[in-house]
């Protein structure tokens, strides 16, 4: 793979129309720039996993650009893709830190995700999507991603009462942003919110500096390891919370190859299985080294489509950033001051949006709700996973995001089954 790329004309404009494809470039100083946007789309979402989890802002952005690397290399500098924390991974770390439980006991269960999605890559490399479209066809992909993000309603509630005058003010911000913008502008709402909550937090709240001031300047990311299973068997019953995240990055790697594809006018659907093996690898060596599970991202796809640059050249200078913005433990100790409240508001946001994007893959999958097996489907898994049923099986517990998997794949599949057998199929 050559690491080449043809200038798109004079190098300086696009014109009416055209789109720059992921092997051409603009002049290096534009493609500089631009990757840096990516750097700051991607920033108020990726940062906002690890100080909801626990985990090393500094770590996480610094595996986040090995891994964008990583993804462009695995794919033939085809994909254009930023790998930024996926939301996810929240609920099953949660799950798996609670009760004062170290963070290397989620850094297995991200490892565990990372080797099933890049096996699953693999297997797509050879044999194509169709199996995965039978499994989980857009009813129960529509319902899994839902309730992901309604489970985790109440966290988002958490915060928002620790500072409901912040948490306001940054939620405003973030929906108000969207409309008052145009542009790259307003598909940066999460970050113009961060950023005037945080002001406001100033304002209102007192803010501890003291470990921002005590940071160097320069230094390498804290890493950990993951905790062994051999070891502590007790880990083998967290998977059981971290494994419905694996659909889940299938759904969005799949979701964002056809994306880009409809948009650069590209049949990219024969680089999936490369895309899904590049963010399993991608995950695997971030729960190595104590960073959370990455995703492609939907905000850089916003920056690609309002710019019409779709350069893979922008993508490696965005991973370098990201990788040199992780070398400064001041940069970390920064992010760590961000309090609850302004958390707060931007998680109500956001994990309803996770779940709206649930509904949207019914919506644009025409999804038909007037048939017996969708609404059962939809309904049940829904309400195990807002609920957050949980279920104990000695040792393993399986909470409502496991549980509301399960029962969208069992409860399709078994009601498509027996209509069909008993031709109560309409």
């Amino acid at each position: 793979m050559a690491l080449s790329w043809e200038k798109h004309g004079d190098g300086r404009t696009v014109q009416p129309g055209a789109i720059v494809a992921p092997g051409e470039r603009l002049s290096w100083p534009r493609t500089i720039g631009l990757g840096a946007q990516h750097v700051v789309a991607m920033f108020g979402a990726t940062f906002l996993v690890p100080i909801l989890t626990g985990f090393s802002p500094a770590t996480t952005l610094f595996f986040s650009g090995v891994g964008t690397i990583l993804f462009l290399l695995l794919t033939r500098n085809r994909m254009p893709s930023y790998l930024g924390s996926s939301f996810a991974f929240i609920a099953p770390i949660t799950a798996a830190t609670a009760g004062g439980g170290d963070l290397a006991r989620a850094s297995f269960g991200i490892v565990v995700v990372g080797v099933l999605l890049a096996l699953i890559g693999l297997l797509v490399q050879k044999t194509g999507t169709g199996w995965i479209n039978w499994l989980m066809p857009p009813v129960v992909m529509g319902a899994i991603v839902a309730l992901i993000g309604f489970n985790l309603a109440p966290a988002a509630k958490d915060n928002f009462v620790a500072s409901p005058v912040v948490a306001l003010i940054t939620l405003a911000v973030v929906i108000l942003t969207t409309v008052v913008f145009k542009g790259i502008l307003a598909r940066l709402s999460i970050f113009v919110g961060v950023v005037a909550g945080y002001i406001a937090a100033t304002l209102i709240d007192k803010l501890d500096y003291s470990a921002v001031s005590e940071a160097a300047w320069f230094g390498l990311p804290e890493f950990h390891l993951p905790a062994n299973p051999f070891a502590s068997p007790e880990l083998w019953g967290l998977l059981p919370a971290f494994l419905p995240v694996v659909l889940v990055l299938i759904a969005e790697n799949v979701g964002h190859v056809k994306s880009v594809g409809l948009m650069v006018g590209q049949d990219l659907d024969k680089v999936t299985g490369r895309a899904l093996f590049a963010d399993g690898l991608a995950t695997t060596i971030a729960g190595f080294g104590g960073g959370s599970g990455t995703t492609t991202y939907g905000e850089n796809i916003g920056v690609m489509a309002a710019t019409r640059v779709y350069s893979t050249a922008a993508y490696w200078v965005a991973g370098g950033f990201a990788i040199l913005l992780s070398l400064s433990p001041k940069v970390g100790e920064i992010i760590n001051t961000i309090p609850p409240g302004v958390l707060g508001g931007v998680t109500v946001a956001l994990y309803g949006l996770i779940g709206i994007i649930g509904v949207k893959i019914w919506l644009d999958n025409k999804v038909d709700f007037s048939r017996p097996v969708n609404q059962f489907t939809a309904a049940t898994a829904l309400i195990v996973g807002i609920a957050d049923f949980t279920f104990n099986l000695g040792t393993v517990t399986f909470n409502g995001i496991a549980l509301g998997t399960i029962a969208a794949i069992a409860v399709f599949h078994i009601m498509t089954g027996v209509a069909k057998l008993r031709g109560t199929e309409a």
